[in-house]
């Protein structure tokens, strides 16, 4: 395995900062920190790289707050500064790791997505169904995947590709966070559970997108080429199977959770199943047959309630048009890539302002 080394002053160059400053300001310019750190924007650079020069950077202090679709989550939002560095990171390590990741893992990467991950699902859906005997899928589901990912382990993952002990420093910084806690107990829920330490990365970091998929690929690499898996693919921590026999399948879920249990400190949940594929897969926000594809039924009632909630909005004036014609347009653009003809009818019918 190449190991990569000197990266760390590839990702306080002055130019990289730079960029990683513009995509950080993407679609926030306006915002009263964004323009703040702007006014200043050479000398707020030049400290960071500073800061990372001298190995005095800290992480600045997290904003949490929740969200509840699909379901509860914690979120945690850094100060601007800190996604400027979160950005310069991913610019160096990003195209580095992509390389490493298998074709079907469609989270997070350029050129990918849910509905490529979709796309793909109906095609081997398809494609399977011509063959003699019935074939069956295998849904994979980790539980709390980002509460739960192991400090030490992604650590250790990091090290084997990454022999630059700056840039590890950096990575631990943000990995281990003294300050907070990300992790959850295994039966935990946010904003019920305590906190605890060594365990979690927080979701909205840009890092813990990459390093959520840097971990998972684990899972990918020992599925193909130890386990010798044809029909797999993974969007984050959600994972498909398909084979026509159904005894093998539950060997391959023994395997699998074995090395989740052992190599990666993770636990599936009681979403794991192995079902026909004529009765659909749920996945990436759709329900797939070989023949058509529809939305879940709880994206389609979180889209009339929300419909139904700017309509009230925009009635008491207290929403402008132009946001809810970027909703609506983005729902269409959801909706185009499933048989939804009905389901379009019946919600955009009624959604007159």
């Amino acid at each position: 395995m190449k190991r990569y080394n000197n990266l760390y002053e590839k990702i306080y160059d002055f130019e990289n900062l730079y960029e990683a400053y513009k995509e950080a300001r993407r679609c926030k310019r306006y915002r009263e920190e964004v323009l703040k750190f702007s006014s200043n924007l050479e000398e707020n650079l030049i400290q960071i790289q500073n800061e990372l020069i001298w190995k005095m950077y800290k992480v600045g202090r997290y904003r949490e707050f929740y969200v509840y679709e699909p379901k509860k989550r914690l979120i945690m939002a850094l100060p601007f500064k800190d996604r400027v560095v979160q950005w310069a990171i991913y610019r160096v390590l990003n195209p580095i790791y992509n390389k490493t990741f298998i074709e079907h893992s469609y989270a997070c990467r350029i050129g990918k997505g849910t509905h490529k991950a979709a796309q793909k699902l109906q095609y081997w859906l398809r494609k399977v169904s011509r063959k003699p005997g019935k074939w069956y899928y295998l849904k994979l589901d980790i539980s709390k995947y980002f509460y739960r990912i192991d400090h030490e382990v992604l650590t250790k993952i990091l090290r084997r590709k990454i022999k630059d002990k700056n840039l590890i420093w950096l990575l631990e910084l943000i990995i281990k966070s003294e300050d907070t806690k990300f992790g959850l107990p295994l039966n935990g829920e946010p904003g019920e559970s305590e906190r605890i330490g060594g365990k979690g990365i927080p979701i909205g970091n840009l890092t813990s997108q990459l390093f959520a998929n840097i971990y998972l690929n684990e899972l990918d690499q020992f599925v193909k080429h130890v386990l010798k898996v044809k029909y797999y693919m993974r969007y984050m921590d959600d994972v498909i199977v398909l084979s026509n026999n159904k005894k093998h399948l539950h060997y391959l879920k023994a395997e699998i959770e074995n090395y989740l249990n052992n190599e990666l400190k993770l636990h599936l949940n009681n979403k794991t199943a192995i079902r026909p594929i004529t009765l659909g897969i749920e996945f990436v926000g759709y329900k797939l047959w070989p023949t058509h594809v529809k939305l879940k039924k709880k994206t389609s009632l979180k889209i009339k309630r929300r419909l139904k909630y700017l309509k009230k909005a925009f009635k008491r004036k207290g929403i402008s048009f132009s946001i809810i014609n970027s909703t609506v347009q983005s729902y269409m653009g959801l909706l185009k890539h499933c048989n939804s003809y009905g389901l379009r009818k019946k919600i955009f019918d009624d959604f007159v302002l």
